[in-house]
């Protein structure tokens, strides 16, 4: 939910790191910088924490789901919440650990220590009864067996070293990090400095070796056979009295870390058990069907209609990941797989969820919340109710925070959408009949069209991607709405601009038969001067919008094809 060294500020992967290995790792493009916002923009209470646990859980039933949090007073309010969640592992960041691109103020006076944050959150879910169903793990300036002991004393089963572990293999703690000039080569993408890279697996094995050694010879002074039985035995804590007190003057109470609840004889709530699951869903449904098997199993082609209601959530997500397990990312649409899915009525949150190529989910209806959301691939598309008789260009068909995080595939919407549409969208191309506030918010590829009216802040933190908007207010009024401190707002100025917009328009209607999307196109040359183009710096360059560009690549296809001999 956040880092312990910085909690609440967010950060950012400056562009001149963006090489095109890490931009393919992040579906983005080199030289692109990649900002990470402080809040979560999918998350703005524990019920969306919530279902952001059941996605995940839902892509893979097998697998744990681990929510980090920051050490901080409430933080086992949080802790509880996220156990109910169905969270498997609960991690308390401390505020001492911190990449160096962390900055120097925030490492120094942010966050607190992990001492406090894992006392709390280990008290307060022992005295839920909740304690069992989740791993406690911490870290956040953990550097000798010294302090794993104190932590498992605490509560803690897990143990997490970062910057120690970075110093073992060579680094320098020269903080500049984010400069991509690192002169030990561990944090930088450039070749000349990486070849100065010391470090060995070595190196980063025997600081463990005596890690644990040191944990054997203190487990062995307290009495304890093994780290488990050690696991919340605060009662062999005790404060130090003659400990220096920089800041005060009196005697600090230390209870609240050393008085924890008694755990000695009952320590059943260390057996965990296999991770929490989603109970029966929808997905699993379709995944019986022996159509569908035989479908995934050969990569063939299949059309299957099924009924949703509101409270089917995330559907797709484990269809996703099933195929996901036996073809990879896209390897079902690579060797032939066509699976086409359709719905009608209601869905709940999260429809389509890290949807893959080859995949095409077609809904009848209206979604809820996160649609899109991780989607890697294939198609979307939403219409109305058959009998409904609304204007679907004036009614909000799609929830918030549709296309969170998506990295590829499309998403055709007969109608409007909520909030931050297309918030940290990297690839999918979309388009919709309207949208609330922060439209494109922080995305950084692909290309959205919309057609109609927008909430405020449009385009806010959006360093990547391109994004077309038919402008249907009063005169003057559509800048208002933009926020242009890292866009340019203009019209669309080249032939392969509009190409872009015309061909997704088309397609729009091809898939939803839109009324608007119509009556845009049979009015094209007077509507096409009315769309403006948003333009991030990174986008600045290419044909769809410099004209200069535009120009060169006819000059150079004309050239080329004047080369070309005939036949």
């Amino acid at each position: 939910m956040a880092q312990g060294a910085k909690p609440g500020e967010g950060g950012q992967l400056p562009g001149p790191k963006i090489s095109e290995y890490i931009a393919s790792l992040r579906a983005s493009k080199p030289g692109v910088t990649l900002i990470s916002p402080p809040p979560h923009h999918d998350i703005y209470s524990i019920e969306d924490l919530s279902q952001l646990i059941f996605d995940l859980h839902q892509i893979n039933p097998h697998a744990g789901v681990s929510v980090k949090l920051v050490s901080e007073v409430g933080i086992g309010t949080v802790a509880a919440g996220v156990a109910k969640a169905n969270a498997d592992v609960i991690q308390v960041s401390g505020h001492d650990g911190g990449t160096g691109a962390s900055p120097l103020s925030s490492i120094k006076h942010a966050g607190s220590p992990w001492e406090l944050g894992l006392a709390e959150v280990h008290r307060t879910l022992l005295d839920n009864k909740l304690r069992d169903r989740v791993l406690l793990r911490t870290d956040g300036g953990i550097k000798t067996g010294w302090d794993v002991v104190i932590a498992a004393l605490m509560g803690a089963e897990e143990f997490g070293f970062g910057t120690i572990a970075m110093i073992a293999e060579g680094c320098i703690m020269a903080r500049i990090c984010h400069t991509n000039n690192c002169p030990v080569g561990v944090t930088t993408q450039k070749e000349n400095l990486r070849k100065k890279f010391p470090g060995t697996p070595q190196n980063v094995v025997t600081f463990f070796e005596f890690v644990a050694e040191e944990v054997r010879l203190l487990l062995a002074e307290l009495g304890f056979k093994s780290l488990d039985e050690a696991i919340g035995r605060a009662d062999v804590l005790s404060a130090r009295t003659d400990a220096p007190l920089a800041k005060t003057n009196a005697a600090l109470n230390l209870d609240f870390i050393t008085k924890l609840p008694d755990v000695s004889q009952d320590r059943s709530w260390l057996q965990h058990g296999k991770p929490h699951d989603n109970g029966p869903v929808l997905d699993d449904e379709i995944l019986a069907d022996a159509d569908v098997k035989a479908c995934i199993e050969e990569a063939s082609k299949l059309t299957k209609e099924y009924s949703i209601a509101n409270t089917d959530r995330s559907l797709g997500g484990r269809l996703s990941g099933s195929i996901a397990s036996q073809w990879g990312n896209k390897g079902f649409e690579a060797a032939g797989g066509d699976l086409e899915l359709r719905f009608k009525g209601s869905a709940g949150q999260t429809f389509g969820a890290f949807n893959l190529p080859g995949v095409s989910l077609h809904l009848e209806g209206e979604a809820n919340d996160y649609v899109g959301k991780g989607l890697n691939g294939g198609q979307i598309v939403i219409v109305p109710h058959s009998a409904s008789k609304m204007d679907a260009s004036e009614n909000v068909i799609i929830g918030n925070t549709c296309l969170y995080g998506a990295t590829g595939g499309s998403l055709y919407v007969n109608g409007r959408a909520g909030e931050r549409f297309a918030v940290r969208n990297s690839m999918a191309d979309s388009v919709v009949e309207g949208t609330g506030d922060h439209c494109c918010e922080y995305m950084t590829g692909g290309n959205v069209v919309v057609l109609g009216t927008v909430g405020r802040n449009v385009g806010a933190g959006m360093t990547g991607g391109v994004a077309y908007i038919l402008d249907e207010f009063p005169e003057g009024e559509f800048m208002e709405h933009v926020n242009l401190e890292i866009v340019k707002a203009q019209r669309v100025v080249t032939p392969e601009g509009e190409a872009i917009v015309k061909g997704m328009i088309e397609k729009h209607v091809e898939l939803t038969g839109s009324p608007k999307a119509k009556s845009v196109l049979a009015n094209w040359e007077e509507n096409l001067p009315r769309f403006w183009q948003l333009v991030p710096p990174a986008e600045a360059n290419i044909a769809a919008t410099n004209p200069r560009v535009s120009e060169a690549a006819a000059v150079a296809a004309a050239a080329t094809e004047a080369a070309v001999p005939v036949a």
